[in-house]
């Protein structure tokens, strides 16, 4: 039994790290933020050419047909840069709910789009993660009205995948879509509420079971975003350890006081097991069916506990400095905790997770 990266996902997940680090630097980062740009051009344009919007699409539709735990790998190298661009929603979310419930014309129509980043997709599901006091989105057959809270890709969207209150799931071109954007502490995201009134949608309504398919994507997406966790909270204790060993202090380096050796051994030693966790749940997904929403929800959970934890402790080995934007610490804060809200808080991620147990 192998428990480590092959050397396809290692050179995968290496060379998206390599071309963030040559094309999304943090004056890049700095530059989209003072924008509100969430969707930067060029960086988008060479992740496209890797493939990287079609990961999950299937080869027959043009994408590279790759699992889950790539798209993990994936997402953590952009957690890692704070890339400003969509993949959550138009790269993992939407593509997998299309597999899954989407008829063949369906798929015919959309996937090849996706995978070629021809389009993205934003994605609503949040009325199932935390209902808000607006209005729900209901559906009759092809039609959809009432709004959604915090979608998110929704910057150039040209598609939307919503959830509606029944669980059912449709497909509603921009056109159609009124989108108010919602600005959040974290600049290298794109989240906004979407409007419906009677609108016309693609309903994805292939399969008997629609909940169940709901819960998977969502599952998936949870994943998605521990990973993503994971790569800036590795950044931020990367950071920390490298300022440590840099920062002078009494004519020493702060790096060789022992408290703040013990706040950098304890960032590792709460991050590190995070890695294995989130690969499995990545990898059940595909192979271990069981034990996916499971796997998916101890994984989100503990990353936003984890990230939290490393974020704070990163920002203190900087002392005042992690608070400036001449380190720009805190976009991978930031980006922690928005992480931390989306898919569903720790605590109803949990209280899902008891649910599957059958403990309530």
């Amino acid at each position: 039994m192998d428990f480590a990266l092959n050397e396809e996902q290692q050179f995968l997940q290496q060379t998206v790290k390599d071309l963030l680090n040559d094309q999304c630097s943090l004056e890049v980062v700095r530059t989209d933020a003072a924008e509100n740009q969430t969707k930067n051009a060029s960086v988008y344009d060479a992740l496209i050419q890797l493939g990287i919007p079609g990961t999950l699409i299937g080869e027959n539709y043009g994408g590279v047909g790759l699992r889950l735990l790539d798209a993990a790998l994936i997402a953590e190298a952009l957690g890692g840069s704070v890339a400003t661009v969509p993949f959550i929603g138009s790269s993992v979310v939407a593509p997998l709910a299309i597999e899954l419930a989407g008829s063949d014309e369906q798929k015919d129509t959309w996937l090849p789009r996706l995978a070629s980043g021809e389009i993205i997709c934003g994605v609503a599901v949040g009325d199932h993660i935390g209902a808000r006091d607006n209005k729900p989105i209901s559906s009759t057959g092809a039609i959809v009205s009432g709004s959604a809270m915090f979608a998110i890709d929704v910057q150039d969207a040209d598609l939307f995948l919503v959830a509606a209150a029944n669980g059912e799931l449709h497909l509603v071109e921009a056109s159609d879509v009124e989108v108010k954007r919602l600005y959040t502490i974290d600049k290298t995201r794109s989240v906004g509420e979407l409007l419906f009134e009677n609108a016309r949608s693609d309903n994805l309504a292939s399969t008997s079971d629609q909940e169940a398919t709901l819960a998977k994507v969502i599952g998936a997406g949870r994943v998605v975003v521990a990973a993503d966790t994971l790569g800036a909270a590795q950044t931020m204790l990367d950071k920390a350890v490298a300022y440590a060993g840099e920062r002078q202090q009494f004519k020493r380096v702060i790096g060789s006081f022992q408290a703040v050796k013990h706040m950098c051994a304890e960032m590792a030693a709460e991050l590190e097991p995070c890695r294995s966790l989130v690969w499995y749940a990545a990898h059940a997904f595909d192979a271990i069916p069981e034990d996916a929403r499971l796997t998916a929800c101890h994984a989100k959970a503990h990353l936003a506990e984890v990230g939290r934890f490393v974020a704070r402790k990163a920002t203190e080995v900087h002392g005042g400095m992690g608070f400036t934007d001449l380190l720009g610490l805190h976009y991978w804060f930031k980006r922690i905790e928005l992480n931390r809200q989306l898919m569903g808080t720790p605590e109803f991620v949990r209280n899902e997770a008891a649910k599957v147990q059958g403990w309530i």
